[in-house]
């Protein structure tokens, strides 16, 4: 016995250290293949060819890949954005008042994240199609799906998420500082600001990288919400598979792999350094300086 557990024997040790080697190659296999075919000089995609940066070059070259990535990250960025204003909201709103209607709210707001993806495409496909239709016959408006629609469905389901995230973090917090910063004559403004904004700022961060992977991702819904000229890089590259699989598609899956896993990194290293910044100064003096009126 050891701090009160107990350490596990020759055997149970190996065994534990077995299964956690199976479930890694498992995870990270896949991945591994992927990037290693990424640089085959054969267009099959199961066969290695020997090594080149042709494919890669192919991207760089690709007109039409290259037009759907910009319009990915024009969406991605715009969405998240927006999806983080109101999911933070959201979050503080079911979290610190009670009003009228709060669980039906709070039971819409989750509806999103337990309905299936092509429920939620057939729904947003309906609502644009019926909007564009009633804009034209009211307004004579000549509207049409593309970029718009896209965003608009994106920041529909990526609210839910960074709305679970930040109230993860909102839930753990310690109310009795915002209690005493308004104690000490601090408006509710500067409460915000200097006292729970800074605490939940890894959850906002955190639902902020959720939403961005996720409209990077997304494909079922974006495929029914985009129109002409308004293609993402995910629904180009489901495109790219029905006409015949090479190993551009391995290409474009390593960079956009890569992209994700620099999230990641990136903000785990935004998080490190607040922590880091946070314990080298000291809390009481920096909590009374900023409700100081």
């Amino acid at each position: 016995m050891m701090g009160g557990f107990a350490r596990p024997g020759r055997i149970s040790k190996w065994a534990l250290s077995g299964t956690a080697w199976v479930v890694y190659a498992f995870f990270y296999a896949p991945i591994l293949l992927l990037v290693i075919f990424s640089f085959s000089d054969d267009r099959n995609v199961g066969r290695w060819g020997g090594f080149t940066l042709f494919w890669y070059d192919e991207f760089i070259g690709h007109t039409q890949l290259q037009n759907s990535l910009w319009v990915s990250i024009r969406v991605a960025l715009l969405s998240t954005v927006i999806s983080v204003v109101l999911g933070t909201l959201a979050a503080l709103a079911l979290e610190r008042f009670r009003f009228r209607g709060r669980r039906v709210f709070d039971a819409l707001l989750y509806l999103p994240i337990i309905i299936p993806d092509v429920t939620m495409a057939v729904m947003m496909l309906l609502f644009f199609s019926e909007g564009i239709r009633i804009a034209g016959l009211l307004l004579g408006l000549d509207l049409a799906k593309g970029f718009t629609t896209i965003t608009i469905s994106h920041i529909a389901f990526n609210i839910s998420f960074v709305s679970i995230v930040v109230r993860a973090r909102l839930s753990g917090m310690n109310e009795q500082l915002e209690e005493a910063s308004l104690d000490l004559y601090a408006d509710r403004w500067r409460s915000f600001r200097y006292v729970t904004l800074p605490q939940i700022a890894p959850g906002i961060a955190g639902g902020a990288l959720l939403a961005l992977t996720l409209s990077l991702d997304d494909v079922v819904v974006t495929q029914f919400a985009s129109g002409p000229g308004s293609t993402t890089l995910p629904v180009f590259v489901f495109g790219m598979i029905r006409r015949g699989v090479t190993p551009l598609i391995n290409a474009v899956s390593v960079i956009m792999l890569s992209a994700s896993i620099a999230l990641v990194i990136m903000s785990l290293v935004v998080q490190r350094l607040r922590t880091g910044e946070s314990t080298s100064r000291p809390t009481r003096r920096r909590f009374r300086s900023s409700v100081q009126v």
